[in-house]
């Protein structure tokens, strides 16, 4: 029946086109914008999963950079015990050099002292973003011996989140501790409030202070000047050997802990990188467009609105035959 009220042809005509515009405008969004799920209503499931990844690789960023900062601090503190070793290695060579009877000692003790001058300037100047690891006042209020760095941030399967850290203690790596020097409390104890090159050693015997009634002496203040070629002298010059060696033995382990905790600050800040790759891809899995497809799609998808257009026009057409049949 034709009809000049109802034109089911052009209904459904119509409503073919505009299901291919739908679908082309959703082409096209994905073609502008490169993601097959850009907002919750194109899939709810896989756009929380990409939202709450994202958020997770920007924390990871935050990570990538407090490492960064970290290794930076070890090593600054690495290469001033590596330098002051080398220093004290130098003060050791003078002090046997002063073994040697017949030397001038006075002259060999000034070089020494320019020497323990250096080993202060090396442990001051190592500092990076206001931490210094080498000279401390363990009095401070806000002192703390454990450096802590943030090293990773997780995401259990429960959705509760936890950021984890690289600790280093700093006590048996300092050198110099302004705080106020505190004797051992009897033998057997050792000394608080100093450092490497600020502990005392026993005289009589070149070891580090474990008894409050003995004579000592560090290697930033010992002084060979007035010695002479006695016995008691050249005895209390090679103690003075044995408590230099002594601090070279307790740097060059200092300098090894801090080796070992930039190896792995390291390892870590690449785990990081992956990690953070590892996501991106894993999100773009699920919400990146695949633009060969919706190339395809959008190329397909054009033909079939200007099908859907002539089509329309035809049926819109077939009604005008209506008015043939009122023609004189």
């Amino acid at each position: 029946m034709s009809s000049i009220l109802t034109n089911a042809a052009a209904m459904t005509a119509l409503k073919s086109l505009q299901a291919t515009n739908k679908m082309l405008e959703t082409t096209q969004a994905r073609i502008s914008t490169g993601y097959r799920v850009g907002s919750a209503s194109d899939n709810a499931a896989y756009w929380s999963i990409a939202t709450t990844m994202r958020s997770d690789n920007k924390a990871l960023l935050t990570v990538q950079d407090a490492l960064g900062l970290g290794a930076a601090k070890i090593d600054i503190a690495y290469t001033g015990v590596n330098e002051t070793i080398k220093v004290v290695d130098e003060i050791k060579a003078k002090l046997v050099a002063a073994r040697e009877p017949g030397v001038d000692r006075a002259k060999i003790q000034a070089e020494i002292t320019a020497l323990q001058g250096q080993l202060v300037g090396n442990a001051a100047t190592s500092s990076f973003a206001g931490e210094n690891w080498l000279s401390v006042d363990s009095d401070s209020v806000d002192y703390n011996s454990s450096k802590s760095m943030v090293a990773s941030f997780t995401r259990a399967s429960d959705g509760t989140v936890s950021v984890s850290t690289i600790t280093i203690n700093t006590d048996s790596i300092k050198l110099y501790d302004a705080a106020v020097d505190v004797a051992p409390a009897g033998v057997g104890d050792v000394e608080t409030g100093v450092g490497i090159l600020d502990a005392n050693y026993d005289a009589d015997t070149g070891g580090r202070m474990t008894n409050t009634s003995i004579t000592t002496f560090t290697v930033s203040t010992l002084d060979i000047s007035t010695l002479t070629n006695n016995a008691a002298d050249l005895t209390l010059l090679d103690n003075y050997i044995a408590g230099v060696d002594d601090s070279i033995s307790r740097m060059t382990i200092a300098a090894s802990d801090l080796g070992a905790a930039k190896k792995r600050v390291d390892l870590q800040v690449d785990f990081v990188n992956n990690l953070m790759d590892a996501i991106d891809r894993g999100v773009g899995a699920l919400v990146d467009a695949d633009m060969n497809e919706e190339s395809t799609r959008l190329q397909a998808l054009q033909v079939q609105q200007q099908l859907g257009i002539q089509g329309l026009s035809i049926a819109n057409a077939s009604v005008q035959g209506i008015l043939s049949l009122f023609q004189g």
